[in-house]
């Protein structure tokens, strides 16, 4: 819906255009001093005898001029007839323009333009106060909102800047105690080249978060996908926010419910749960059933979320222009804000949601292995989305059964720990399988795929939740990824960097000899087994971090999402099988990929594969290649 026109500035016919307040009050003051002046003069003259006649009722009302003592001319005194021409002129209204009244008011009627005024100025700032919240994102619309109410952000500011500054002073307390060496986590990546500094850092930053509320906990939910930008380790800790949210009150839910339905929650369901299932920063997910019986997934929104969500994305914006301003740079860093903005709000319209979910489950119903849950469009509102109940394990619960960690009091035997660890282990291959399949198939990517989204359902199928945003790829960054992925596998760097290039991740007038050399250097002396790297994928995405931070890479969402996703199952995994190796998951499918898709640049990958420099066979990698391409059918 069009958000509602701003109330438009009053017309003062009285006054000319371009005066500020404060220019009309001192124009304001500047009349009457002339009206006050003008009547001292005409009583002064009256009182030394002028005999000059009553003007006219036109002229009576024309401004008089400040009177100022004329010097004496010199020359001959003037007779009667030229001193009566000399008062004459003295009465003409002044010279000056009148600004901003034009000439013929009364006082009365000066006063009465005045109050006329002031009553159109207060129609105009009530009109303004009286301005609903924009139902969109907007920054326009939203500057004519806060520009009126400066109280609610500079309440908000003050509270967002006092909440940083005492995670900035719990940072350096914990420098100067040197806790840095005790510090310890439970890690989705090796432990290799940890910075545990980093990660208590990331640690404060993610309290903060929870303490600013749902706003910021949602913005460290997205940073957590860019450690191109924060590092590993602050990544990995604001992670957690994805799971260690504080739920709401029920009876705040129900209400929802209610006004979103028009009516109480027992005609609309027949069962709703106690407790939420789930607490996420934008709402929390009730188990329910329908009247026919369906077990459902209610998800609810958090009560007043739109006018807080809009009011810090706008302070975020206003926070990253000072920043620009104050560092000098030529990029509109404040678009980040915009681009938040648009997200979270669209995130806030569950029947977009709603929409997301079913263009998902059609681009992707095809995959046995994928599960994505059904939408009740007719028990679908705005703040209210009820969805098919998603009946599994995930993936945490499937590591703590491994591990024989049980919420119940018996425990488990060593084969529930070997199935559980069987099903993790499927679900992680499963899972890798699902992404490389958005990224380099279907081109339609689940934009939150962390371990909290995924479900192991009975029947072995990897399940997703939570379609607030989906991230849409082009066509040809499918085939540079795909491009990559071999390139990796056989160690071609310089062809690695162009396929970087195709992908819109290396910034023009970068010096690609230089990132060649790079990732020959911290790539390079990768072992290979079977003919596949020996190595942790955690790894290999952590050189490439670092090298995109040092070449100011241009990451795209896509691609932190789904390397990311990837590297936190791989971690699932090796806390379980400590041999378990991503490429070996991934590459099966990378080679039927190459080996059935007939288009002209999948055959250029494949012909790279075959053939090496000198065009010659590699008769190992194509044994390796007849290998995998039979494994998994």
């Amino acid at each position: 819906a069009a958000a509602p026109p701003h109330p438009q500035a009053p017309a003062f016919p009285a006054y000319p255009p371009g005066l500020s307040c404060v220019e009309l009050v001192m124009a304001d003051l500047q009349a009457l001093k002339v009206y006050a002046d003008s009547s001292k003069q005409e009583f002064v003259l009256r009182f030394l005898g002028s005999k000059q006649q009553p003007q006219s009722q036109q002229q009576s009302t024309e401004l008089k001029p400040v009177f100022k003592k004329q010097p004496k001319p010199k020359g001959p005194k003037p007779n009667g007839e030229q001193k009566e021409q000399q008062q004459q002129q003295a009465l003409q209204p002044p010279a000056f323009p009148p600004h901003p009244h034009p000439p013929g008011l009364s006082c009365m009627e000066l006063m009465m333009a005045d109050a006329d005024a002031l009553n159109l100025y207060v129609n105009y700032f009530l009109a303004i106060l009286n301005t609903p919240l924009p139902q969109h994102y907007d920054p326009d619309l939203l500057a004519q909102y806060f520009v009126s109410r400066p109280h609610i952000l500079v309440f908000r500011t003050v509270q967002i800047l006092f909440a940083f500054l005492v995670g900035a002073a719990k940072v350096q307390m914990f420098k100067k105690a040197s806790l840095t060496t005790d510090a310890t986590h439970s890690s989705s990546v090796s432990n290799e080249g940890f910075d545990a500094s980093q990660y208590m850092v990331g640690q404060l930053l993610k309290d903060t978060f929870l303490d600013l509320g749902p706003t910021f906990i949602k913005v460290g939910q997205s940073l957590s996908t860019r450690p191109d930008i924060l590092g590993s380790e602050i990544s990995e800790a604001l992670a957690e926010l994805h799971e260690r949210v504080p739920p709401f009150p029920r009876e705040d839910a129900m209400k929802i419910i209610e006004g979103e339905f028009e009516r109480p929650v027992s005609q609309v369901f027949s069962y709703i749960s106690d407790e939420p299932v789930a607490s996420a920063s934008f709402g929390q997910v009730y188990q329910g059933r329908t009247f026919d019986g369906a077990l459902v997934a209610i998800k609810v929104q958090r009560p007043n979320l739109l006018p807080s969500v809009l009011r810090d994305i706008y302070i975020l914006r206003l926070g990253l222009s000072f920043v620009r301003k104050v560092a000098k740079r030529r990029s509109n860093i404040s678009l980040y804000a915009d681009e938040l903005g648009k997200g979270f709000v669209d995130e806030l319209d569950y029947n977009i949601e709603a929409d997301n979910a079913t263009k998902f489950l059609d681009t992707h119903s095809k995959y046995s292995f994928v599960m994505v849950p059904k939408v009740l469009k007719q028990l679908t509102r705005k703040r209210v989305l009820t969805m098919e109940w998603v009946a599994g394990e995930n993936p945490r619960e499937l590591l703590s059964l491994a591990k024989g960690i049980s919420g119940s009091i018996a425990q488990l035997s060593e084969k529930q720990k070997l199935d559980a660890k069987a099903r993790l282990l499927d679900l992680v291959n499963k899972g890798v399988e699902a992404s490389l399949v958005q990224l380099l198939e279907t081109g339609l990517l689940h934009a939150d795929p962390h371990p909290g989204n995924l479900r192991y359902t009975p029947d072995g199928r990897v399940g997703f939740l939570d379609f607030g945003l989906l991230c849409e790829m082009e066509k040809k960054h499918s085939r540079a990824m795909l491009s990559s992925i071999v390139h990796i596998v056989n160690g071609d760097w310089a062809s690695l960097v162009y396929d970087l290039i195709e992908m819109d991740v290396v910034p023009p007038r970068t010096n690609l000899r230089r990132v060649t050399m790079d990732l020959e250097d911290t790539l390079g002396e990768v072992t290979y087994e079977g003919g596949i790297p020996d190595i942790k994928f955690s790894r290999v995405l952590g050189k490439i971090w670092s090298i995109a931070l040092k070449y100011h890479f241009r990451m795209p969402p896509y691609f932190t999402l789904v390397l990311r996703s990837i590297a936190s199952l791989e971690g699932l995994a090796i806390a379980q099988d400590g041999t378990f190796k991503t490429f070996q998951a991934a590459y099966p499918y990378v080679v039927r990929k190459l080996l059935s898709d007939n288009s002209l640049d999948t055959r250029k990958v494949l012909h790279q594969v075959i053939f090496n420099r000198r065009k010659e066979f590699q008769w190992q990698k194509i044994a390796v290649f007849l290998k995998l391409a039979s494994a998994r059918g």
